[in-house]
């Protein structure tokens, strides 16, 4: 003897009785577990977006204190230009000083003896004071 249809109906739906609370509980799992991956990813979009922000922050402190960096190096490559400069400028006097200081006398010694071997230049005339 076989059972009758009615007794197997049960079993194939869950025990129950009712086959759409079955579907209906498997399909809220699911939404379940679709929801709560969603908060996950929507928690790992936040934190992304706050490592944005603090990178972000980062960067235009980093951008700022290159700026700054680059005003300051300007400004030191332009005192050290000038502090060159003027030392140039003292290491050429000192040379020059130096070089008038031995070139003078060799010059006056050159026109004292090249002056002693010359015949006196001729006085000029007195003037005539009577109106002549």
């Amino acid at each position: 003897m076989t059972p009758p249809p009615a007794a197997a109906a049960p079993a194939a739906n869950g025990g129950d009785g009712r086959p759409d609370m079955n579907k209906a509980k498997q399909v809220h799992a699911q939404v379940n577990e679709v929801v709560g991956i969603m908060q996950s990813n929507i928690e790992k979009v936040m934190d992304r977006g706050e490592k944005m922000e603090t990178l972000a922050a980062k960067t235009e402190d980093l951008q700022n204190q290159s700026n700054q960096f680059k005003k300051g190096a300007t400004k030191v490559r332009k005192a050290m230009w000038w502090k060159d400069l003027k030392l140039k400028l003292a290491i050429a006097a000192v040379v020059a000083i130096i070089l008038i200081i031995i070139i003078v006398p060799i010059v006056n010694n050159i026109n004292t003896i090249a002056g002693g071997n010359r015949a006196p230049a001729p006085a000029a005339p007195p003037a005539n004071s009577t109106g002549h």
